[in-house]
């Protein structure tokens, strides 16, 4: 039995009939990733989005829940556990391919995420399906002085627009994408997108000044 030291390939999976498909790019795995059921795509934002999770994996493989074999939906490893996810709209696997990747259910615990669980990340997940794009489509582009130019001055709550405003020689664009990618890594923080979707008035500042 596999216990999931490092997964880095997800099962091939066939599309189910009638499944949509999203295609997305992980900043975290660097790589794309494709899945088969909003939630899946909603859950991807939560992982890609906590600084504590230091990698992930798609459809690690498959476990023994309450009697029946399923497709675990997410392998998460974290700086001193790891856990798989399986969301509660997840359906017992009748065709396995062969020969399937198991997993050992008794050595790694198996989180269950709730539709309500996803409902009530809701601000959380529609801040970062907007966070992430800019982040992808700018990789690369910012100067590693940038953003700890703007770590610095965040000692303090400032918002979006002040940022923006500090930095006005440079590209607002990429401001925004360090900004961003600041939040991702987990080196600022802004507590109210969890409560109010992102605008200019956002406040972010430096996990080190609240910590």
């Amino acid at each position: 039995m596999e216990n999931s030291l490092h997964i880095t390939e997800p099962v091939a999976l066939v599309r189910p009939r009638g499944a949509h498909r999203f295609e997305a790019f992980s900043p975290k795995l660097a790589r794309r990733l494709t899945l088969y059921r909003r939630a899946l795509l909603e859950q991807w934002f939560l992982l890609e989005a906590d600084p504590a999770v230091t990698t992930f994996c798609e459809r690690p493989g498959y476990v023994h829940v309450e009697g029946l074999q399923r497709l675990a939906d997410f392998w998460v490893r974290y700086a001193d556990r790891q856990e798989l996810v399986i969301l509660d709209d997840s359906h017992a696997d009748e065709k396995m391919p062969k020969p399937h990747r198991a997993l050992d259910g008794a050595a790694l615990p198996i989180r269950s995420v709730s539709p309500a669980d996803l409902a009530a990340a809701r601000v959380w997940i529609d801040n970062w399906q907007r966070m992430l794009p800019c982040i992808v489509a700018n990789r690369g582009l910012v100067s590693p002085s940038l953003p700890r130019a703007i770590e610095r001055v965040l000692t303090h709550p400032q918002k979006l627009l002040a940022i923006e405003r500090e930095f006005s020689t440079g590209d607002p664009v990429l401001v925004r994408t360090a900004v961003f990618g600041l939040l991702h890594a987990g080196r600022i923080s802004a507590p109210d997108l969890h409560t109010q979707a992102l605008s200019l008035l956002t406040s972010f500042v430096a996990t080190e000044a609240i910590s």
